[in-house]
């Protein structure tokens, strides 16, 4: 399942092999992508993704690291795409948002579709201006789980 192209506005950094679609919106920054990968993602530079800094396979694997769903790919190499998890997962981060994997469509209070994705955090704080999706509110907050 890949995320619907018309999500927000989003940046989209091209290779040879594979592009990387950046929806700012949804980064709180966890920079998985910066720890795992900082040959492509460089915190602080601009631009921030050097996509040819790696493989595709790397580029891609890193990508799905993102858990918020800010960061999606499309193999142009003839790859694989991301598949969504056979398994939805909640991961309850402390002090912070709810991790949710899988085949996600999430549904507002007046019945429609706000997305449909394989990655999101979802706000557990209440104070996101971006709900039902956490922007990092909870760590401005003091919000604590225990």
């Amino acid at each position: 399942m890949s995320a619907p192209p018309e999500r927000g506005p989003t940046r989209t950094y091209s290779g040879e092999a594979i592009e990387v679609h950046w929806e700012p919106r949804l980064c709180i920054h966890v920079q998985n992508c910066v720890r795992n990968l900082p040959q492509v993602f460089k915190a602080g530079e601009r631009p921030w993704i050097v996509i040819d800094g790696a493989g595709a396979d790397a580029v891609a694997a890193t990508v799905e690291q993102c858990p918020t769903g800010a960061l999606h790919y499309r193999r142009l190499d003839g790859g694989p795409q991301e598949q969504a998890p056979d398994e939805t997962v909640v991961d309850p981060r402390p002090d912070g948002p709810l991790f949710v994997r899988g085949r996600l469509r999430i549904v507002g209070d007046e019945g429609g579709v706000i997305r449909e994705d394989t990655r999101v955090a979802l706000c557990r704080c209440g104070g996101s201006a971006n709900k039902p999706f956490c922007d990092g509110t909870h760590r401005r907050i003091g919000f604590t789980t225990g």
